[in-house]
């Protein structure tokens, strides 16, 4: 089982965390964004420089057409950005502003040349690059930035504030990985700015020694001793056979990581490019976020005269604009007033309107009971409810899940509508107190009926199928042969005594004789 931390080492491990978030939070921290439409190469060398500028940097910055530079300022505050950098693009140069947050100054630069990760290092034989050396922030070196000139001063201040400041007595060797040179042109008046990673390696050894000391150890087979790998310096490529000089050997202070890089020994510095690459001129410096009076220009240069012309003109715009806002604020206050005395007389009138709702007599008719109609009760029944709004019986598909209730039956004092008879209908039906003529769906007679004789029954039944004279037959006979009225040879009893009659029908009439006169 392994040892369970112990009280000091919790707290030693929250004290490191705790520094380590505020060395975070004073770090400058920076936005890397384009703004307008820059193309596919100037994008690439947004996110070249994103790169640069890690670990205190967003790296994965979203970026709509529709933001403003207003959005990104007002995020800034809570992210804690110090710095903007943003590049636009023109039909003739491309440039770029350097912003200090939150009240400037802004630096424009116009970027005469540049070229991008990817061809910096397709054009090295052996580069120098992986993620550990981007987990810290990069060495800053400048380079003739101590000329004449207030401009040149307050460049080579905003680049160094851009990247956490170093304390070279309690500064860690080992997060010194990657550094950023800028080079200041005073006869061209150019910047040069370059990204190299560095490499330390010992000095006062042979190659061979070298080698061997290298976490990858140099192939010997073609060697019969180890002496030729010492003594030679067979099979090194001319990168790794290059002489050291006085320019970049020194001893180092702390043990570095590399093998063989000792504390108070001679190591010598290599420096490898690994990009971008930025050539720019400064054009020109304005006060706040690019809103401000123009403190340099390296084109135009402006007499006193024009100056002073230009700070009345700015303070005349000032007054305007605090005299428009102060009457904004007042019309605005009026409007509340007068919005808060609308909502006093509502509210008192919906006080007086009430007592008079109440004293409303309860025998006025009610305008919205027409037609003297009962008044309509709620009722949990759908049907029922329909019944009592509407006054007629809903239809049976209309409430199909609710059972439909009969409606009240009629009361006994009034009587039945006697149905008239047909007429010509002189006899009964003789399977019910019908007429002789029945009717079928809806009501439509389905046939007629031989009253003499000798006829079919109908042309068509209630199905609508005819009933054909010789197919179809009726006990042995055909179905009409006879008569119903009981005349010579139109009965099958004939011959027989009556014996009473047909018994009672399915349609519920009393016994009849072959005549249809009841007994």
């Amino acid at each position: 089982m392994g040892k369970s931390k112990t009280k000091n080492q919790k707290k030693s491990r929250l004290n490191a965390n705790h520094v380590a978030e505020e060395v975070f939070g004073s770090a400058p921290h920076s936005f890397v964004f384009h703004r307008g439409q820059v193309g596919k190469n100037v994008g690439q060398l947004v996110a070249d420089m994103r790169r640069v500028m890690e670990p205190f940097t967003a790296e994965s910055l979203k970026v709509r057409k529709k933001n403003v530079l207003k959005d990104f300022v007002a995020m800034a505050g809570p992210l804690g950005v110090t710095h903007f950098m943003i590049f636009t693009k023109t039909l003739s140069s491309i440039n770029m502003r350097l912003a200090r947050l939150p009240k400037g100054p802004m630096l424009h630069f116009r970027v005469t040349k540049y070229s991008l990760i990817k061809d910096v290092v397709s054009s090295l034989k052996r580069h120098r690059m992986h993620d550990q050396q981007f987990t810290h922030h990069p060495l800053l070196v400048l380079n003739n930035f101590g000329s004449d000139g207030m401009q040149v001063k307050l460049m080579a201040t905003m680049f160094q504030n851009m990247f956490p400041s170093i304390n070279v007595h309690t500064v860690s060797l080992n997060t010194i990985k990657r550094c950023v040179l800028l080079n200041y042109d005073p006869v061209s008046q150019e910047i040069e700015f370059r990204h190299y990673s560095l490499k330390v390696v010992p000095v006062g050894m042979s190659r061979g020694v070298k080698k061997l000391m290298q976490e990858k150890f140099p192939n010997m087979s073609k060697f019969e001793d180890i002496s030729e790998l010492l003594m030679k310096g067979a099979n090194l490529s001319e990168s790794e056979a290059e002489q050291d000089g006085d320019h970049n050997i020194t001893e180092l202070p702390q043990i570095y990581s590399g093998r063989g890089n000792m504390a108070s020994q001679q190591s010598a510095v290599r420096l490898t490019e690994i990009g971008p690459r930025l050539t720019m001129q400064l054009v020109k410096i304005e006060e706040g976020m690019g809103e401000g009076n123009v403190l340099y220009h390296a084109v135009i240069a402006k007499t006193e005269e024009e100056l002073q012309e230009i700070l009345i003109r700015k303070e005349a715009q000032m007054k305007e604009k605090q005299e428009r806002k102060r009457k904004q604020e007042q019309n605005i206050a009026e409007k509340n007033a007068l919005r808060e005395e609308n909502k006093k007389r509502s509210l008192a009138g919906m006080k007086r309107k009430r007592p008079e709702e109440e004293e409303v007599d309860p025998e006025v008719e009610d305008p919205g009971n027409q037609d003297n109609r009962p008044p309509v009760v709620e009722s949990d029944d759908e049907a029922e409810y329909y019944r009592q709004a509407v006054g007629e019986e809903p239809d049976e598909d209309m409430f199909p899940e609710v059972k439909r209730r009969q409606r009240p039956e009629r009361s006994s004092e009034v009587p039945f509508k006697k149905r008239k008879p047909f007429p010509g209908d002189k006899t009964k039906n003789l399977y019910g107190s019908k007429s002789s003529r029945e009717t079928g769906p809806g009501g439509r007679p389905a046939g007629k009926t031989s009253v003499n004789g000798g006829k079919s029954f109908g042309k068509r039944s209630a199905g609508g199928k005819k009933f054909e004279k010789e197919d179809k037959r009726f006990g042995g006979r055909k179905f009409g042969s006879g008569s119903t009225s009981g005349g010579p040879g139109s009965s099958k009893f004939k011959g027989k005594p009556h014996s009473g009659g047909f018994k009672k029908g399915p349609g519920g009439g009393s016994r009849q004789d072959v005549d249809g006169v009841p007994q």
